[in-house]
């Protein structure tokens, strides 16, 4: 019986269109790397086979072996400043000669900077921080330090959400790629659907996402108990925006029942929406936010959250211990990252350049009927593809076709729940740039609209 592969979190790399894409790779020697990782690695989905084998990087763009370069609209969420950026690179290799480790045991200059410099940037009493190697650890921090606070260990999460790898990270998560075949997870994690309008349980409610955050309401008031509510501020796979309504909602429902609100902004925090912070377009304060990835600058491994002071009550509880919890050079990658960004004024450049994105894709829309809808904000956005605007049918084997067009034309992103096209650029994009990427990304969308 032939294994199906689900297709919510990221595009399948043992689909016949993946096959058809190493058809295309004449050179021995990417042939022979690429043969050599999938000998020497564990096979997982989404990573293992591998598309294509890198050799540098530099502002938006990455370069395999045989010197083809790809814009790259993905990168994982940790390169909103770009590759190999010269600021922060001068910055960690100052450090390298300095400290480059420190114990668990001992506190370093870099690490209480940025400690400091998150709580300056968070609002009210967000002042506590606890740094982890990677975002997955993050949520498992968050996770402890809410069942110490609120003496109660269930939790609500949004189905196709992702916060991580670990047990704990899946267990909370709602994405099936990460959960299937695993056993019993973590006991106590509720479920619900995430606010979209375009499609979904409520799309047909005529009361936008509110029945979504109302339904919220509903689970904490049967189920009983609950102690954190666990959410991506905005979602960075298929890109529904939340509105004003539902986020204070949300937050009035929160503190109502006592749940506390649990933010997940580890892909898309420091200037990805135009925005330092995504909670910050909302006027909505959380209890706890977790941040990664872009935290290092696109160089380190670099987590934290940053939680409410009061929360400082779990002194006898190792929340993290982690052997680069305070790593020097994770810290100065950090801050030179937030430096960079003030400096250059990039959030006011980001807000500028959703204007452009916007328009543009708005007439790639009404241009294109396999485009059924165009989300996004700040340099995050998602394009949605159909077969009939009508009916909403996923237009999966397009958005497939999509995407390995773009990659043989020097342009990666990530398509998420089979259809979405997810674009998430550099903030260092130039304008020549951004048109450059999508006017491969328009020739894509003419081959595609003609397969049937």
């Amino acid at each position: 019986m032939a294994e199906t592969h689900n297709r919510t979190e990221g595009d399948i790399n043992l689909s016949s269109a993946r096959a058809d894409w190493y058809a295309l790779i004449k050179d021995p020697e990417t042939i022979s790397w690429l043969n050599e990782d999938e000998t020497h690695f564990l096979h997982q989905s989404l990573s293992t086979p591998c598309l294509d084998v890198l050799a540098s990087c530099d502002g938006i763009y990455l370069t395999d072996i045989q010197g083809k370069r790809y814009m790259d609209f993905h990168g994982n969420n940790v390169h909103q400043l770009g590759y190999r950026n010269p600021y922060i690179v001068e910055k960690v290799k100052a450090q390298l000669d300095i400290l480059p480790f420190s114990p668990r045991r001992y506190t370093n200059v870099p690490a209480i900077e940025l400690a400091k410099k998150l709580g300056d940037l968070m609002p009210g009493d967000l002042k506590r921080v606890l740094f982890a190697p990677g975002g997955t650890s993050a949520i498992s921090m968050a996770l402890k330090l809410a069942r110490i606070v609120t003496g109660k260990h269930k939790v609500i999460s949004l189905w196709d959400s992702f916060h991580g790898a670990s047990l704990d990270a899946i267990s909370a998560g709602g994405e099936l790629d990460f959960r299937k075949d695993m056993g019993p997870m973590l006991p106590g994690v509720e479920r619900i659907p995430p606010p979209m309008t375009y499609r979904g349980p409520f799309a047909a409610s005529g009361s936008g996402d509110l029945a979504y955050a109302d339904y919220l309401e509903y689970v904490i008031e049967k189920e009983g108990d609950i102690g954190a509510f666990l959410i991506e501020t905005i979602r960075n796979t298929d890109v529904q925006i939340p509105s004003q309504a539902y986020w204070q909602r949300v937050r009035e429902i929160c503190t109502k029942h006592e749940v506390l609100l649990i933010l997940d902004e580890i892909p898309i925090a420091f200037g990805r929406t135009g925005k330092m912070f995504a909670f910050e377009h909302y006027g909505i304060q959380p209890d706890i936010v977790c941040l990664g990835k872009g935290l290092g600058g696109g160089i380190m491994p670099m987590a934290a959250i940053v939680a409410r002071d009061s929360y400082n009550v779990a002194q006898g509880v190792s929340l993290g211990h982690f052997t680069h919890e305070k790593s020097p050079l994770g810290s100065v990658a950090a801050l030179a990252m937030l430096e960079y960004i003030e400096q250059n004024q990039i959030l006011e450049k980001v807000r500028e350049d959703e204007q452009f994105v916007s328009a543009a894709l708005q007439n790639l829309q009404d241009r294109y009927p396999l485009i059924g809808d165009v989300r996004g904000i700040g340099l995050l956005w998602g394009i949605e593809l159909v077969t009939d605007r009508e009916t909403k049918e996923k237009a999966v084997k397009q958005a497939e076709l999509v995407m390995y067009e773009c990659l043989k034309n020097g342009l990666s992103f990530k398509v998420s729940q089979g259809n979405v096209l997810q674009l998430s650029p550099p903030l260092i994009i130039t304008s020549k740039q951004l048109t450059e990427s999508l006017q491969i990304l328009e020739n894509a969308l003419i081959t595609a609209s003609g397969i049937v």
